[in-house]
């Protein structure tokens, strides 16, 4: 039986994660602030401790300071929790002898790049987000799997697809970005995917992303078409004229190729409006229950 760790187990990542590991019969144990028996990741004692008891052969690190514009204002939290928690994660690791899954992300590229960015490409992060991240990356052992996702939402916690819906339930018009594009990608492929490379002990770097590039504003019109609005009320507005401006830059282009996923023999995830269907259907349910 596999044992398998994973942090940040309270998150959208995280939470469909021990729940499709624990469908494929691993042993599970989850990590976070937020869990009943709490463990943060910036104690490398409590770390240690954790990991050394649960002894897992592998670990997927979902765990991270992730709200992109507090990592501006609060360098010093994210560097705690993103580069010294990444550390502390692989050193347990490493003494129990647990292959580890890093769940990275878009934001290491500058977004500058006339095209899909592969795992090869040079990085270079613009914010303190995507900066911690990428210092989590060089945290690891070259026999580990990163796994660089991107515009992630999943059934557990607020992400975009909830935001647009609680917006759309009002009156007027929705405005989102035209000049940002990227790959939606949805825990419910995501999660199974990570385990794969995990229980196949893959080396390297990896993009995992659902397939279907878009805009934030073609994606906000999928989303209301999803759920039965008319997507013309969204209307598209440049990055430079949102008001108030955002603190941390986003790159422009975040669209991700799954070109090493795809010569390791991976499936590639499936385009992302399936997987968007039934979030929306789900959000649904929810509200129809309360």
């Amino acid at each position: 039986m596999t044992r398998t760790l994973v942090t940040g187990s309270t998150g959208q990542v995280g939470q469909e994660v021990l729940a499709v590991a624990a469908g494929r019969g691993h042993r599970v144990e989850g990590l976070a602030r937020g869990a009943a028996e709490p463990c943060d990741l910036r104690d490398r004692d409590a770390v240690l401790a954790r990991v050394s008891a649960f002894r897992p052969d592998l670990i997927v690190h979902a765990g991270a300071f992730t709200a992109v514009d507090r990592c501006e204002a609060e360098p010093d939290l994210a560097r705690a929790v993103n580069v010294a928690g990444t550390a502390h994660v692989a050193e347990a690791a490493r003494a129990v002898g647990a292959h580890v899954v890093y769940l990275s992300t878009d934001y290491v590229y500058d977004g500058t790049k006339d095209g899909p960015y592969v795992e090869t490409d040079p990085v270079n992060p613009l914010s303190v987000y995507g900066r911690t991240k990428l210092d989590g990356e060089g945290r690891l052992d070259g026999g580990w799997t990163v796994a660089r996702t991107s515009w992630v939402c999943g059934a557990h916690g607020p992400n975009m697809v909830r935001t647009i819906l609680r917006l759309a339930a009002g009156d007027g018009t929705l405005r989102f970005v035209d000049d940002q594009v990227g790959h939606p990608t949805f825990t419910a492929d995501l999660a199974p995917r990570l385990l794969d490379l995990g229980q196949g002990r893959a080396a390297g770097v990896f993009h995992v992303t659902n397939a279907g590039a878009v805009s934030w504003h073609r994606f906000a019109r999928e989303v209301l078409a999803a759920a039965g609005h008319d997507p013309d009320r969204v209307e598209p507005v440049a990055t430079a004229d949102l008001v108030p401006p955002r603190p941390a830059p986003r790159p422009a282009n975040s669209v991700l190729e799954n070109r090493a996923l795809a010569a390791a023999g991976y499936p590639p995830l499936p385009d992302f409006r399936a997987a968007l269907r039934a979030l929306v259907a789900t959000v649904a349910a929810e509200g129809a229950a309360r």
